[in-house]
């Protein structure tokens, strides 16, 4: 069967597509340049705020969405995948429209879980307040019998702070202090019952990763980079 063609559908925000390019790279098994898939990314930061979108406080990322996904198409990708979790909001109105399949990060966060860590029943959610106000990745995963735990109050606004100024300028705020405190936050809803914790905004990974806690600590961007490569027709290392 040929290989097909990955379309990143990034910029939401570029570091997050940075990394999800850099994981496709590193899973892929390869001895050689030739080994490896062949992917096109548009990446495209004026892609409105996706949060503001969902609480309708701001322009729709749909439009600018699907013209990136036709500039996919038009570049040779067969399917996409778009490295912004509060973006899969819109993803069903994408679909319908887009031309292309795209992969969920919902679905494959979920069967992730469901295959490999099955006696996982609570995970902590650390997301944009419009993915967690959106509902749609915790309604993914409580079909799968997995139910979710958020930061409450003050500390749901300083995961957003947080979100916020990794997608800043380098330098404005010290990582390791933002990665710190997502860990306490982190700690702080297993403490609650969480047996594992969802990156569920694709800068999150940036700050938090697998090994930092005592519980699994689920890479969304991870999953779906080994998700694509596979549906693109390679193994994994």
């Amino acid at each position: 069967m040929a290989e097909k063609t990955i379309g990143i559908l990034g910029g939401m925000g570029p570091e997050a597509t940075l990394d999800l390019f850099g994981k496709i790279i590193a899973n892929t098994p390869a001895a050689r340049d030739q080994d490896h898939l062949r992917v096109v990314i548009d990446s495209n930061p004026q892609v409105p705020d996706r949060t503001a979108a969902i609480f309708k406080e701001g322009e729709s990322p749909v439009p600018a969405m699907k013209a990136g996904i036709a500039a996919l198409k038009r570049a040779g990708a067969d399917f996409v995948v778009i490295p912004c979790v509060s973006a899969h909001f819109f993803l069903d109105e994408l679909q319908r429209e887009a031309g292309l399949p795209i992969l969920s990060m919902f679905d494959v966060t979920a069967e992730h879980i469901r295959q490999h860590h099955a006696h996982i029943r609570t995970v902590a959610m650390l997301a944009t307040t419009g993915t967690i106000k959106g509902g749609r990745f915790r309604a993914k995963l409580e079909q799968s019998g997995i139910a979710t735990l958020t930061p409450e109050g003050p500390d749901q606004e300083r995961v957003m702070a947080a979100i916020y100024a990794i997608k800043g300028a380098a330098g404005a705020r010290d990582r390791e202090a933002i990665g710190a405190e997502i860990r306490a936050i982190a700690g702080r809803l297993v403490r609650r019952g969480a047996q594992g914790v969802v990156a569920g905004c694709t800068e999150i990974p940036l700050v938090l990763q697998p090994g930092d806690l005592d519980v699994p600590v689920f890479d969304t961007l991870l999953l779906l980079a080994r998700a694509a490569i596979a549906a693109a027709g390679k193994g994994l290392v």
